[in-house]
């Protein structure tokens, strides 16, 4: 039975802005960021995690979480762009959970992430925000990752093509095609 909502997609596909604005309409459900999860129990930022250990180390922190969020129940989880890629992530995922791929053009997500990608931290050190762009983050770049991805993200359960919508269209979508009442 599936008792939980996932969300997938590329980085800055809006899982994350999606996720809050549906936990609005389903009080029964708590919300979790995957990458938040991960930040709050390492007291580490996702950047600095891939930097001094690199990211099979991330992964294992990130299936680590996502097999601790899906054997909950009622819970909106927003998932890092690459979990949905591991099978052993994918299998508990389908198996537990609503999977909703948010897609998004390789254009709409520069556009939205654009200017998360430098940022200087409290003590005024540059960092990135989004460490598999960290080197030609450009619209090819991004398209070229989601290419890779692509076979895998089409096997979640429902597709929202998220173009053009704002967080709240794309919440009523979902919640019409999961048929939640909110």
């Amino acid at each position: 039975m599936k008792i939980n909502i996932i969300l997938i997609g590329m980085m800055g596909s809006g899982k994350t802005t999606v996720g809050a604005e549906l936990s609005r309409y389903l009080p029964d459900f708590q919300y979790a960021d995957i990458d938040e999860e991960i930040e709050k129990s390492t007291q580490k930022k996702i950047s600095e995690i891939f930097l001094r250990h690199g990211e099979a180390f991330f992964r294992m922190l990130e299936s680590e979480k996502i097999k601790k969020f899906c054997k909950e129940q009622k819970f909106i989880i927003s998932a890092g762009g690459g979990a949905f890629e591991k099978e052993e992530n994918r299998k508990i995922m389908l198996e537990t959970s609503h999977v909703i791929y948010l897609k998004a053009t390789p254009d709409e997500i520069y556009e939205r992430i654009k200017n998360e990608t430098f940022m200087t931290d409290k003590n005024g050190s540059a960092g990135r925000k989004r460490p598999l762009l960290k080197k030609n983050f450009s619209v090819e770049k991004i398209a070229s990752i989601m290419k890779l991805r692509e076979k895998n993200y089409r096997k979640a359960d429902i597709i929202i093509d998220t173009a053009g919508k704002k967080p709240y269209d794309i919440a009523q979508e979902i919640l019409g095609v999961l048929k939640l009442n909110g």
